[in-house]
């Protein structure tokens, strides 16, 4: 059947729908309403001679009031179903002792001056404050600098990014509201708490972010920003540019020092770092989020340097205290491989100083590739889903690997005084913590700076198996259950998968959710297939554009394998995944409808003929394609979640959920989807839970989290007929 045949059938069929006003049981007795009425109003694309129709086109306008009025009566219909599950009120009540008894935590710690800076996770407060503590990173020093809660008592105001200055004595702060992530800038002094007068718009906004550098005097900044009100509309969330701010002055009148007359794209991404060398800053920029990047130095005379362009494949790079810049280059070598390019050299003279290896360096927005110490490179790793650290001197010698025997991830790689590091340490049955490694002693030794929590994982195991996807490729799949869970087939089981970005599925503390989980006999799975980058970028690569199909046939295939190996059956699988991995879920849903009971979608991309159409959405061309290309939409058309909603199909029990303030997907993906699928006639129940105080889930109050996770977890119990110990 043709794509046009294909898309005829589909919405011709919906279009006649009479089925939506039937009240209908699930298939355990309890007796369900029916969902709401959706209007069916057919618009008609063409694409490479393609006809499309879509009919719910009107549900994308989210300031008419047609559409607010249906987003009401979806979040009706959820809350009527959730609220009368007597399992929500006794998991909300466990999940809030759990989340509520663990002990602070910390992350993002940076050394500025004689202080460490950090993000508080206090679980008696909405959102993390920002603290200052000493050096030698013991908590009993620590202060607080910046407490967003005493700016707002419901905990809707977050920090996006913070930033202190080199010598510790002023921090930058981005602010956003409502989980939106659209940030302003403030500047706080240390010693006082009070925020100076430099207040700047614009400075973040998903999925581009914002990023800051300071001088090395303290007395200014480089940033990004985003063009003014009297940018086009269309343009306002585009086009991020580098501008110098002097302290005191207007920021109105602040020199650009990096933007499109240097060439840079429309979907431009920047990072700025300077942490080792603070009288120049490395400037990253990357083309939208597909991994192409380029770089630059700039330096406080004003003069930049263009160091590396897209297609020179230098992913990540920073510069050094010896001023020299290191570099990691997939340039013929998809696992990485790091170059040193000395001062004042053009790219042509870099040295290879650490070869590529059998395991890929690990790249990601939310932690440094590499880390420098006065005589150390720390390269951080990836190993199919678990991470290494290896150590080299900086001409490139190996020495060692981080001395760790627990199945790991690290991130947050903080050098201190005397060649020491701090590093943060993850891993699926113990909370986050961060290690000290010693350069004297070539030793890691334990911090305080480590969580505690009552949700503990000492009845627990790990075990990694592996699912064979449809081309032959081995997928691991990593299982966490009880010891001792007879494989019967009949465990409750909740595979987890994101597949995209380059972005990897590493070990993690599982927490209060899971706990509750394997309480009730649950088995829980995170499945790490193609589109992450767990073996390199050859393993991201063969998951993206379009190859993205491997991705949902690697994520079939784990889940078939879990059924195959006796973890569970088709009526006792439930499937969970999120923005990207949302995508997945409707992959799932509509390509293998009966492999699953239940699912859970969140703030997910459905309609891929339109998603870049969105601001952010065009930032994602380099990740899924264009419609504008034959190739690519062929290949997006014929996968798309909701351009292959039929008929009579027996779906999962579905639970979408998305945020109304998300800058990064589109709510109006989530509302098209789901009134399909509850146009299809399906017999299991299908709801969509709007939030109107969240975006992407990013900045998202505790309380806010707290009713999330509640809500996923009642509705999966009760599809999957779980209850707890004490029920």
């Amino acid at each position: 059947m043709s794509n046009r045949e294909f898309g005829s059938l589909v919405y011709g069929v919906l279009a006649a729908l009479l089925l939506q006003h039937s009240a209908f049981s699930n298939d355990r007795g309890k007796s369900m309403a029916s969902p709401p009425h959706t209007e069916i109003k057919v618009v008609t694309d063409h694409y490479f001679n393609t006809a499309v129709n879509d009919p719910y086109r009107w549900l994308e306008d989210e300031n008419n009031a047609q559409v607010q009025k249906w987003n009401d009566e979806q979040n009706k219909y959820v809350r009527n179903y959730l609220d009368s599950l007597a399992v929500r009120g006794l998991l909300k009540e466990k999940l809030t002792a759990l989340i509520k008894s663990a002990s602070p935590s910390y992350s993002a710690i940076v050394l500025a001056g004689v202080h460490l800076f950090a993000r508080y996770n206090d679980p008696r407060f909405q959102q993390p404050l920002l603290v200052m503590m000493d050096a030698k990173a013991d908590p009993a020093t620590q202060r607080v600098i910046l407490d967003p809660n005493k700016l707002d008592a419901k905990g809707l105001t977050a920090v996006d990014w913070f930033v202190p200055s080199h010598d510790g004595k002023l921090l930058a702060v981005s602010l956003s509201k409502n989980g939106s992530e659209d940030g302003t800038l403030y500047i706080y002094d240390v010693a006082t708490g009070k925020e100076l007068g430099d207040v700047i718009l614009r400075v973040q906004f998903p999925t581009a972010g914002g990023s800051l550098a300071w001088t090395a005097d303290g007395k200014g900044f480089w940033y990004t920003r985003y063009p003014g009100d009297d940018a086009k509309p269309e343009d306002r969330h585009f086009f991020l540019q580098t501008y110098f701010h002097k302290l005191g002055s207007d920021w109105r009148k602040d020199s650009l020092v990096l933007g499109t007359a240097d060439g840079l794209p429309r979907i431009a991404e920047i990072f700025l770092d300077n942490r080792y060398s603070p009288d120049a800053v490395l400037a990253s920029v990357q083309k939208g989020d597909g991994g192409e990047w380029q770089h630059w130095v700039l330096r406080i005379d004003g003069t930049k340097t263009k160091i590396s362009d897209f297609n020179d494949k230098i992913v990540s790079a920073t510069i050094g205290t010896d001023r020299s810049i290191y570099m990691v280059s997939r340039a013929g070598a998809p696992n990485g491989k790091v170059l040193k390019l000395p001062p004042k050299t053009a790219l042509a003279q870099a040295i290879t100083i650490v070869p590529e290896s059998d395991a890929a360096i690990q790249i990601s927005e939310f932690q440094h590739a590499l880390n420098l110490t006065a005589t150390q490179l720390f390269v951080n790793y990836i190993v199919g889903g678990p991470g290494e650290v290896r150590m080299f001197d900086l001409s490139g010698t190996a020495q060692s690997k981080l001395p760790f025997t627990e199945i790991a991830a690290f991130d947050s790689i903080t050098p201190l005084p005397q060649g020491d590091v701090l590093i943060g340490v993850s891993s699926y049955l113990k909370p986050y913590r961060y290690v000290r490694w010693s350069a004297a002693a070539k030793k890691i030794t334990e911090t305080k700076l480590a969580m505690t929590s009552p949700a503990k994982f000492d009845d627990a195991e790990v075990v990694r198996i592996f699912a064979k996807s449809k081309d032959g490729t081995k997928v691991p799949v990593n299982v966490i259950r009880k010891r001792g869970t007879p494989l019967n087939g009949k465990n409750p089981t909740l595979l987890y998968g994101y597949g995209g970005y380059g972005i990897s599925q590493e070990p993690h503390f599982l927490g209060p959710t899971i706990r509750l989980w394997l309480d009730a006999g649950g088995v829980y799975a995170e499945a790490n297939i193609r589109g992450g980058a767990e073996y390199g970028e050859h393993w991201h690569s063969d998951g993206m554009l379009t190859k993205k199909q491997n991705v949902f046939d690697d994520f079939a295939a784990a889940a078939q394998t879990m059924i195959e190996q006796k973890y569970t059956d088709l009526d006792h699988l439930a499937l969970r995944g999120g923005s990207n991995g949302g995508l997945l879920m409707g992959a799932m849903i509509t390509q293998h409808p009966q492999l699953a009971r239940a699912v859970v979608s969140s703030v997910g991309i459905y309609d891929m003929l339109r998603v870049e159409l969105d601001p952010n959405g065009q930032f994602n061309v380099t990740e899924f394609g264009s419609v504008k290309n034959a190739e690519q939409f062929k290949a997006m058309y014929a996968y798309s979640p909701y351009r292959h909603v039929v008929k009579g199909a027996k779906y999962p029990a579905i639970l979408m959920t998305t945020g109304a303030n998300d800058g990064r997907v589109n709510p109006l993906q989530s509302r098209k989807f789901t009134a399909a699928l509850q146009a299809s006639g399906s017999q299991r129940p299908i709801f969509l839970r709007v939030s109107a105080t969240s975006g992407h889930g990013i900045g998202s109050s505790l309380s806010e989290r707290i009713d999330e996770y509640a809500d996923w977890m009642s509705f999966l119990f009760d599809q999957l007929g779980m209850k707890l110990p004490t029920q």
